[in-house]
């Protein structure tokens, strides 16, 4: 089942022309029409379901600088300085909190490639501590685990999949934003290499720029287009307790990671225990990706599901210019994976006796968009000017939305970013050059 999440109200008719268009109601979408409004521009924020429908509700909500790839650490920085004003500017609660961030483990050889990140953390002045098994146990008490010890950021944190994005879209609307909530975008207009509008199932928007945030329906939309974007889906489980004893608000571990949620639930998932399935898009990128999949090989289950035929990986998405996939597809929830529910549960409750009579509320399924090394794209698109592209976040867009926001407001604008986008470009992937692939 999909996630609870915060309602937005949609607005009645689409305007006939505004300066942005952002294409996706996600946390980098609604990021983005949040900052380019507070900028004073004209926003129309379109969603083909509704806001925070897939991803963006369906993540642990980690906000992280710790154990993070370099080329993501300025985003990262930036996203954490944003997170801690977002609140008091929009006048509403997100449910950021700089809770603490614990890993712990009892495998020698994670503790060692924790170790190894730490020269990173100097580097960019991140507060992170590695831990002793005395510091690990005091950290995470009560546990049947023997720790060899951790990884500790006293200001990373969390926020609330179920009211972030729908808080940043109706901040963006108090700032003169649109919200357009089943309204899926049929394509682009362009005139002599740029932009002139977009087209809607509620008819066309004039415009001069486009934020496409559209997750894991970007590389679909832009194809027709003719821009290639190698992107992937995997396929993740995560579930809901019913509130629970607490104990700890965003810890790690081998087998299990948890956020502790306002309500004193616990979401709960498997980090790296993913399903990777066979799609026209995977065979069509699988050269690209080679390198990502042979080095998480062990942790990822390889099969065949109804995505061969059906949402953005499909065969309809790679061979079909046809629209109809946008309204056909609303929301994309695949089912979770029954063989993780159980072992979800069970790794949990043999660590803390205190959780053994934890009840599941409900559980459900993500797809999880990637780019070949792991890292975001936000850039420009070369080819059409006034196209922006910010998507393929690997599962770390939750928390670093609001920094890539924040750059797609500054480009859009006429400035020069805050941070280097160099490693964010979409020519990375496309002209050849070697994939590096990142942490997760």
């Amino acid at each position: 089942m999909s996630p609870v999440v915060k309602r937005v109200q949609s607005d009645e008719t689409i305007p006939g022309a505004v300066d942005v268009v952002v294409i996706g109601g996600g946390i980098v979408g609604t990021s983005a029409a949040y900052y380019l409004a507070r900028r004073g521009l004209s926003v129309a924020l379109l969603e083909k379901g509704y806001i925070a429908c897939e991803q963006s509700s369906r993540t642990w909500g980690w906000c992280r600088q710790q154990n993070r790839d370099r080329r993501e650490m300025p985003l990262s920085l930036l996203s954490m300085r944003l997170w801690d004003g977002l609140a008091e500017e929009i006048g509403q609660d997100l449910g950021f909190r700089r809770s603490g961030l614990v890993y712990a483990t009892d495998d020698e050889a994670m503790l060692d490639g924790w170790a190894a990140w730490r020269p990173v953390a100097e580097e960019f002045g991140v507060e992170t501590y590695m831990l002793s098994s005395a510091e690990a146990a005091r950290l995470v008490p009560e546990t049947q685990r023997k720790w060899v010890g951790g990884l500790r950021s006293p200001t990373d944190g969390k926020a609330e999949p179920s009211l972030a994005a729908p808080v940043l879209a109706e901040g963006a609307r108090a700032l003169g934003a649109s919200i357009h909530q089943n309204c899926a975008v049929y394509g682009l207009d362009s005139a002599n290499g740029r932009i002139a509008g977009v087209e809607t199932e509620l008819g066309p928007i004039r415009t001069d720029a486009v934020v496409c945030a559209a997750g894991a329906w970007a590389s679909r939309f832009l194809r027709p287009h003719g821009v290639t974007f190698p992107q992937a889906s995997v396929r993740q489980t995560a579930v809901r307790t019913k509130p629970v004893a607490d104990v700890g608000e965003v810890l790690y571990s081998p087998d299990f990671a948890m956020t502790r949620r306002l309500d004193g639930s616990y979401t709960l998932a498997i980090s790296g225990r993913a399903r990777l399935e066979l799609t026209p898009k995977g065979i069509r990128f699988a050269r690209e990706f080679m390198p990502q999949f042979v080095q998480r090989l062990k942790a990822v289950q390889v099969g065949v599901g109804d995505s061969f035929f059906d949402g953005p990986d499909s065969m309809t998405a790679m061979f079909s210019d046809d629209p109809g996939i946008f309204t056909s597809n609303r929301v994309l929830d695949p089912p979770p994976m029954k063989r993780l529910l159980g072992a979800i549960a069970e790794n949990v409750r043999s660590t803390f006796p205190q959780l053994r009579d934890m009840e599941i509320d409900h559980a459900w399924g993500a797809f999880v968009d990637c780019t070949p090394d792991a890292v975001p794209v936000v850039s420009p698109i070369d080819s059409i000017s006034g196209l922006f592209l910010a998507a393929g976040c690997s599962g770390h867009g939750f928390g670093v939305g609001p920094g890539i926001g924040y750059l797609l407001s500054q480009m859009i604008g006429g400035e020069t970013p805050d941070i280097d986008l160099t490693h964010f470009a979409l020519r990375r992937l496309v002209d050849g050059s070697k994939v590096e692939v990142g942490r997760l």
